[in-house]
C-alpha cells in the first residue's frame, strides 16, 4: 500500500450470520404441511376424550377448603354412583325374571331367601341405639401439651368392638349413621372421619341394632373392650349414650356388592 493510498473494500463481505440462518425449505415447508394437520386431529381427538371421561364434570376440580365439604361432595358422589348401581341391578332383576328356565328360578328362588340374612332387605323392630363421640373441643384443649390427644377421640376399633358385641347379643340387623351394616362393611378411620362403604361420616357415630333389648344390653356389658371404652367414659374422655328403642328402622344395604361369587362354607 502506497502513501496516499486507500484500501479498497471487499465487493462481497462475509455474512457468516445470514448464512447460518440459511436452511433448505423445501423439507421445512413439507414438515409443517403434514405435522400442522395431524397436531390438529390430535388436539380435537383429546378434547374428545376428556369430554367422555369428565361425563359433564370438572376433571380438574379445586381444592376443597375444609372436611364438612369434602365429606358432603363424597356422599354426593356415592349416593349417585348407588343409585345408578339400584338401577341396574333392577334392571337384571327384570330381565332375568323373563327367563323362563327351571334352573335359573331355582337359584333366584334361593337367592330371594339369602336377602334378608345378607342384609338386602329392610329389618324393623325393637332395639337399641348407641351414640359414640368425641371429648368436646374444650376438654381437649384443656389437656397439657404432651396429653395423648388419641385418648380423647373414638376410633375405628372402638366401633367394631360395640357392632361386634351386638352381633353376639343376637342382633338381626345393625346400622351405623344409617348405613346398614353387612357383611362386606370395613370399618376404617380417616383423618377425623370413619368410613363406610367408601363414604366418610363425621362424629358422632349412631349405632342401631334390631335385636332383644335385653340380650343385647347383656352382651354390651360383658364385652371387654367396650368395659374399655366405658373406663374411659367414666374418665370424662370420650361420650357414650346407650337407649332401648321400640322401633328401630334398618333400611336395606342398597350400595354396591363387590363380590363376584360367593360360595357356602362346610
Amino acid at each position: 500500500m502506497t502513501s496516499g493510498s486507500h484500501a479498497r473494500p471487499e465487493e462481497h463481505p462475509p455474512r457468516r450470520w445470514a448464512d447460518r440462518l440459511r436452511r433448505p425449505r423445501g423439507r421445512a415447508t413439507l414438515g409443517w404441511r403434514i405435522g400442522t394437520p395431524v397436531m390438529v386431529v390430535l388436539s380435537g381427538a383429546l378434547f374428545v376424550t376428556s369430554a367422555e371421561n369428565s361425563a359433564g364434570t370438572d376433571l380438574r376440580p379445586g381444592r376443597y377448603t375444609d372436611l364438612a365439604s369434602l365429606v358432603e361432595a363424597e356422599a354426593d358422589q356415592y349416593d349417585a354412583l348407588a343409585e345408578r348401581a339400584s338401577d341396574l341391578d333392577a334392571e337384571v332383576d327384570r330381565l332375568a325374571g323373563t327367563v323362563s328356565d327351571v334352573g335359573v328360578t331355582k337359584w333366584r328362588r334361593q337367592a330371594d331367601e339369602l336377602r334378608d340374612p345378607a342384609g338386602l332387605a329392610p329389618r324393623r323392630g325393637a332395639g337399641v341405639r348407641i351414640t359414640l363421640s368425641d371429648a368436646p373441643a374444650e376438654v381437649v384443649d384443656a389437656q397439657p401439651a404432651d396429653a395423648d390427644i388419641n385418648e380423647f377421640l373414638v376410633h375405628q376399633q372402638d366401633i367394631q368392638a360395640v357392632v361386634n358385641a351386638l352381633w353376639r347379643g343376637g342382633a338381626t340387623a345393625v346400622t351405623i349413621a344409617g348405613q346398614r351394616v353387612i357383611t362386606t362393611t370395613g370399618i376404617k378411620c380417616e383423618g377425623n372421619a370413619v368410613t363406610l362403604h367408601g363414604v366418610p361420616y363425621p362424629q358422632p357415630y349412631v349405632i342401631e341394632a334390631v335385636g332383644d333389648p335385653g340380650g343385647l344390653q347383656a352382651s354390651i356389658g360383658g364385652d371387654d373392650y367396650v368395659a374399655a371404652y366405658l373406663d374411659a367414659v367414666a374418665r370424662g374422655a370420650v361420650g357414650w349414650e346407650l337407649d332401648v328403642e321400640d322401633d328401630v328402622v334398618a333400611p336395606a344395604y342398597e350400595g354396591v356388592l363387590t363380590m363376584s361369587y360367593a360360595e357356602p362354607l362346610d
